[in-house]
C-alpha cells in the first residue's frame, strides 16, 4: 500500500517539472520572439531573470528526486514490514482494488479459499450478500457459517482509490462457547421467569393460539380452584369455564383492555386480556378487593363531605396551584350560575373582578392565610357583599398545592351595620339626653346603696348578737347538762338509799310517788336539754357498724316491763342485721316510737319488727290504737305539740317526743315515715342503711353479763366528788347495800383521810367535774399510779358528749351518766368487782 503512494507521489512530481520546463520553454520563446526590438537591454535583463528562475526550479526538481528516490527506499523497507505484519495475522486478509481485483493476500487467505471450497469469486462478493440480509445497520460484522460447519466473521474496509480491505476472522470456537452460555441462559432465565410469574401476586395464565391452556401460575390456581391436573389436559375453555367461576376471556373486551368482576366470596378482580404478536394471548387476574373497598369509602367519603358542604349556607371550594377549580359545593355553583370545576379562576372575571383578588391568591399561593371583603354582583346584578377566606394547603415538605376558599355573604350583616351607625349617630343624642336622667337616678341608686350599707351594718351586728346568743344558750345547756341535773341526781340517791334502808309499808307508796316524780323530772330536763341541743346543732351522729338485735333486744326488754303496768300487750320481732347508724341517737328515736305506741293504744297491742327494702332496713313500731287523723299528721312533728292522750300517765309530757324524732333523723340522715288509721291504729318507722361485711365483735353489757358474786356487803368504796349531796346520798344508799364508804371532795381531801398506796379498797367512784379545772382521768390515773395494784375505775358525770365518752372508754373505764339509777350502779360495781 506504501508502495502504491510513492508511485503515485513519483508521478505528481514528475508532472510538475514536465510542467515547469514547458513554461521555461515558452518564457524562453516568447523573450525571443519578443517585438520590442528597441530595448534589447530590458530583454536582456528579462531573460537573465528567467535564467535564474529556470535554475532555481531545476535545483528543486533535483532535490525532489533525491528526495523520491530516499522514498523508494523507505518505501521498499516499509513494504517488506507490510508484507510480514499481514502474513503474521492469523486471519484471513486481502486487499481488492475499486474493480474488485486482487491487490494483496496473505497465506491465510490462500487456505481460506481452500477450505471453503468456494471460488474466489464467491468469498470476494459475499459482502453484498450480507448487506442484503442486515439491510443499512453498519453497526454489525457480518457473520457466515460454511457447510463444515465453521463461523467466520468478515471485516472489511474501503480504502482511498475506491478498493476494499477483508479481513476474515475464524470464530468457530467463540460461537460454539456463545451458543452454550446462551442455551444456559435462557435455561437460567426460564427457570426465573417461571419462579417469577409463579410468585406474583397475580393471576396469570397463557393461551395458545387454539386457545388452550399452555402455562399458568399458583395464584391463578388458588383464584380458579381447579385442579393442577385439569389444567395439564387439553380441555377447552369453554369446559374449564364449567368448572370454575372465575372468567376465562378468550378475546379483550371491546373498547376495553380490562374488566372488574366480583366473585361469590367478594373478592373482586381486575381482569386484563392481552393479545400477541404470535396469536397467543396473556390473561391476568389482580386481587383489587382492597383497592375496591378504599375506592368505594372514597367515594362514601366525598358523598358525605359533599352533603355536608352542600348544605353549608357558605361558598366552598378548593384551587390548586395553578389556579383551577378542583372543587365546589353547591352554593358555590348556585351564585356563579354554572360549575367552575376545571376551569381557572380567571375565567369568572365578569361577575368576580379578578383584578381585585389577585393580590390575595398570590399570597395565598405563598403561604399565607388571607381575609378580605370583595364587592361583587350577584346573578340578578345586585351588589353584594362577601367576606372571603383564603387557607393554603401545605404538602408534607411545606410546599403550597393550592388553596380553600370560604366566602359567606355579608351584605346583610354590611346594611345593618350602616343601619346600626346610624342609629349610632343618633344614639349619641338620646345618650346625652339620657345621662341627664341617669345621673339624676345614679344619685338616687348612692342613696339606696348606702341605706343598704347601714341595713347591712345592722344584720351583721344582729348576726353577731345570734352567735353571742347561740353561745350563751351552748353555756346554758352545759350548766344545764351539769348544775341541774347535779341536786337531782342527789335527790335519786337519797330516795333509792329510802327505798332500800325502808321497812313501812305505809312509805312505800309515798315513795314511789316521789320517785316517780324525780323520774318524770328527769326526763322532763333531759328532753328540753336535747331538744335544745339539736336546735343549737351541737349534736352530731358517731355512726358505726353494729348489730340491730343488741339493740332492739335491749329496748324490748326495757318495755316489756312497763307494758305489763299499762295493760299493753308487746310483741318483739328479733333482727340480726348489721346495720351502720348511731346506736345512742337510734334508742333515742325508737324510744320516742314505744313511748307513744303505749301512750295512745288502750289494753292494746304494739309490735316492734324489721322489713328488709333494698339495701337498706326499715324498724318499725306497729299499735292498733287511736290512730292519727289525716290532717293531724304534719302536725305531730312540730315542738309541744300534744295530741288527745288515751293513758293518764302520760299526760306530763311536753309534745317534744316525734320534734326530737325528726330532728334527730335528719341527723342521722335516716328517713322517717309515718302510716295510720284513725280509730285503728299507726306505723312509724325509721329506714337505716345495712352495713358492709365489717362488724365490731360483740361487746356484752354489765348488766347482762352472769354475775357470780351478787353482793356488795363488806366492799370498801373511795368516792370523789365536790357536791356534798351526792356524797352523803351516794353514803346512804351504799351502806344500806353494806359497803364502807370513804368520800372526798378532791384528791387532797381523800389523801387526808386515808393512805392512798397502801389501804385496801375495792371499787374507785369518781366524778369527771371537779373543782380548780380538775377532772376525774386525771385523779383515778394519779391514785392508781400510787398504788402497787389499780383499783377499778367507775366514771360518773352529767356530760353527754361523745368525745368525752370516747376518751373514758379510751383509758378503759366505765361510764355513767347522772341522775345515775341504783340498780345500774349496783350492777355496774358488781360487773366491776368480777372484773377485778
Amino acid at each position: 500500500m506504501n508502495e502504491m503512494l510513492l508511485n503515485e507521489e513519483n508521478q505528481r512530481l514528475k508532472y510538475q517539472n514536465a510542467k515547469l520546463l514547458k513554461i521555461n520553454r515558452a518564457l524562453m520563446q516568447r523573450v525571443e520572439e519578443g517585438g520590442n526590438q528597441s530595448a534589447p537591454y530590458a530583454a536582456f535583463e528579462h531573460s537573465v531573470h528567467l535564467a535564474k528562475q529556470v535554475r532555481e526550479k531545476t535545483q528543486a526538481l533535483n532535490e525532489t528526486l533525491s528526495q523520491l528516490e530516499r522514498r523508494n527506499r523507505q518505501l521498499k523497507t516499509f513494504q517488506q514490514r507490510f508484507t510480514d505484519a499481514i502474513e503474521s495475522l492469523s486471519e484471513a486478509f486481502v486487499l481488492l482494488d475499486s474493480d474488485g481485483r486482487i491487490i494483496f493476500k496473505n497465506s491465510n487467505f490462500e487456505a481460506f479459499l481452500q477450505t471453503s471450497n468456494l471460488p474466489s469469486e464467491t468469498v470476494l462478493n459475499l459482502k453484498r450478500v450480507t448487506e442484503k440480509n442486515h439491510g443499512n445497520n453498519k453497526q454489525l460484522k457480518p457473520v457466515y457459517l460454511l457447510s463444515d460447519g465453521r463461523w467466520f466473521q468478515l471485516n472489511e474496509r474501503s480504502t482511498v482509490e475506491g478498493g476494499r480491505v477483508l479481513l476474515y476472522t475464524d470464530i468457530s470456537a467463540l460461537k460454539e462457547a456463545e451458543t452454550v452460555r446462551y442455551d444456559q441462559a435462557m435455561a437460567q432465565k426460564s427457570v426465573q421467569l417461571h419462579h417469577l410469574v409463579d410468585n406474583l401476586s397475580q393471576g396469570v395464565v397463557l393461551l395458545s393460539r387454539e386457545k388452550q391452556i399452555e402455562v399458568w401460575n399458583s395464584r391463578f390456581v388458588q383464584l380458579s380452584q381447579l385442579d393442577v391436573a385439569q389444567l395439564q389436559t387439553d380441555s377447552s375453555l369453554s369446559f374449564l369455564q364449567t368448572l370454575t367461576e372465575l372468567p376465562l376471556p378468550a378475546q379483550p373486551r371491546l373498547g376495553s383492555d380490562s374488566d372488574v368482576q366480583t366473585l361469590s366470596d367478594g373478592t373482586v378482580l381486575e381482569i386484563r386480556v392481552h393479545q400477541l404478536q404470535d396469536e397467543k394471548t396473556i390473561i391476568t387476574y389482580t386481587d383489587i378487593t382492597e383497592r375496591h373497598r378504599f375506592q368505594q369509602s372514597l367515594q362514601e367519603n366525598e358523598r358525605r363531605l359533599r352533603l355536608i358542604t352542600d348544605n353549608v349556607p357558605a361558598m366552598i371550594a378548593y384551587i390548586s396551584a395553578d389556579l383551577k377549580f378542583e372543587f365546589t359545593n353547591q352554593v358555590y355553583i348556585d351564585w356563579y350560575g354554572r360549575s367552575p370545576r376545571g376551569l381557572g379562576i380567571s375565567a369568572l372575571d365578569k361577575s368576580l373582578n379578578y383584578k381585585q383578588i389577585q393580590p390575595f391568591v398570590k399570597r395565598a399561593l405563598n403561604g399565607e392565610s388571607v381575609i378580605f371583603e370583595s364587592k361583587e354582583l350577584n346573578r340578578a346584578g345586585e351588589p353584594n357583599y362577601l367576606l372571603k377566606s383564603y387557607v393554603p394547603n401545605r404538602d408534607s415538605s411545606g410546599a403550597v398545592l393550592g388553596f380553600f376558599v370560604l366566602i359567606r355573604n355579608i351584605t346583610e350583616r354590611r346594611i345593618n351595620a350602616l343601619a346600626l351607625q346610624k342609629a349610632h349617630d343618633q344614639l349619641e343624642i338620646r345618650v346625652v339626653e339620657r345621662t341627664a336622667q341617669l345621673q339624676s337616678l345614679n344619685q338616687k341608686l348612692l342613696d339606696e346603696v348606702e341605706e343598704r350599707r347601714r341595713v347591712q351594718t345592722d344584720l351583721l351586728a344582729a348576726s353577731k348578737e345570734a352567735e353571742q346568743a347561740n353561745f350563751s344558750k351552748t353555756k346554758f345547756l352545759a350548766a344545764v347538762s351539769h348544775d341541774l341535773l347535779q341536786p337531782l341526781n342527789a335527790a335519786q340517791l337519797f330516795t333509792s338509799s329510802i327505798i332500800e334502808s325502808s321497812r313501812d309499808d305505809n312509805l312505800t307508796p309515798l315513795i314511789n310517788s316521789v320517785s316517780s316524780s324525780l323520774n318524770d323530772l328527769e326526763n322532763l330536763i333531759c328532753t328540753l336539754v336535747d331538744i335544745s341541743k339539736l336546735d343549737a346543732g351541737v349534736v352530731r351522729a358517731d355512726k358505726c357498724t353494729f348489730k340491730l338485735s343488741d339493740l332492739l333486744d335491749n329496748l324490748a326488754k326495757e318495755y316489756q316491763q312497763q307494758s305489763g303496768l299499762y295493760d299493753v300487750q308487746l310483741r318483739y320481732v328479733s333482727c340480726g342485721s348489721l346495720v351502720y347508724s348511731d346506736s345512742f341517737l337510734l334508742a333515742r328515736i325508737l324510744r320516742n316510737f314505744l313511748s307513744n305506741a303505749f301512750r295512745y293504744t288502750d289494753k292494746g297491742k304494739v309490735l316492734l319488727g324489721c322489713r328488709r327494702v333494698g339495701d337498706q332496713i326499715s324498724i318499725e313500731v306497729w299499735d292498733n290504737g287511736a290512730g292519727i287523723e289525716q290532717d293531724q299528721r304534719s302536725e305531730i312533728f312540730k315542738a309541744f305539740k300534744r295530741l288527745k292522750s288515751s293513758r293518764s300517765a302520760f299526760t306530763n309530757g311536753l309534745g317534744l317526743g316525734l320534734a326530737i324524732v325528726d330532728k334527730i333523723s335528719k341527723v342521722l340522715e335516716h328517713p322517717v315515715k309515718v302510716s295510720s288509721t284513725f280509730g285503728k291504729g299507726s306505723l312509724f318507722a325509721v329506714t337505716v342503711p345495712l352495713a358492709d361485711k365489717t362488724y365490731l365483735p360483740e361487746v356484752a353489757a354489765p348488766q347482762n353479763l352472769l354475775l357470780t358474786n351478787t353482793e356488795l356487803a363488806g366492799k370498801t368504796v373511795w368516792l370523789v366528788d365536790n357536791d356534798f349531796n351526792i356524797c352523803l346520798a351516794m353514803k346512804q344508799l351504799l351502806e344500806t347495800w353494806g359497803c364502807s364508804i370513804i368520800s372526798a371532795a378532791s384528791l387532797a381531801d381523800l389523801q387526808k383521810r386515808i393512805d392512798i398506796g397502801n389501804d385496801h379498797a375495792d371499787i374507785l367512784i369518781v366524778d369527771y367535774h371537779l373543782d380548780d379545772g380538775t377532772n376525774g382521768l386525771e385523779v383515778a390515773e394519779q391514785i392508781n399510779q400510787l398504788r402497787s395494784a389499780p383499783l377499778p375505775v367507775l366514771m360518773i358525770t352529767a356530760n353527754y358528749n361523745k368525745s368525752l365518752q370516747k376518751e373514758i372508754k379510751e383509758h378503759g373505764l366505765l361510764l355513767l351518766h347522772k341522775p345515775v339509777k341504783a340498780i345500774k350502779l349496783k350492777t355496774t360495781m358488781l360487773y366491776l368487782l368480777n372484773k377485778k
